[in-house]
């Protein structure tokens, strides 16, 4: 049995492992690439509101003025911004722009960065 085969752990305590913040970025990039498959009927139905009849429109007038609703929006929001800026992160580190460690860990600050400072920007606005 080769000597490396022998020093692998049998398991992987997954509390105890420390991401760098690319990789936090990259698991944030899933979560909220799942939640806004997950949120489409309910986006879907929300359009379907704003473009029917003006009586539907005043029923998606209200739902979105309930706080609660504010604040799964402003959530969708961010996850749709988080995922729109790190899958062009993700796209130019395919074309090997920013592969080195150094940029990999800026263009994962800048994206984190971006997308809640637009997300406040515009969830204020919002609400």
């Amino acid at each position: 049995m080769p000597e490396t085969a022998k020093k692998r752990p049998k398991y992987l305590n997954l509390f105890e492992i420390k991401l760098p913040l690319a990789g936090f970025a990259s698991i944030l990039h899933r979560i909220s690439g799942f939640g806004l498959f997950l949120m489409l009927p309910l986006l879907i139905w929300l359009l379907e509101l704003s473009l029917g009849s003006p009586e539907s429109y005043g029923k998606l007038q209200a739902i979105v003025a309930h706080p609660l609703a504010k604040l799964l929006l402003i959530g969708l929001l961010w996850a749709f911004l988080h995922h729109f800026f790190m899958g062009i992160r993700i796209l130019l580190i395919d074309i090997h722009v920013g592969v080195a460690k150094a940029q990999a860990g800026l263009s994962a600050k800048a994206v984190l960065a971006v997308s809640l400072l637009l997300t406040l920007i515009l969830g204020a606005k919002l609400w």
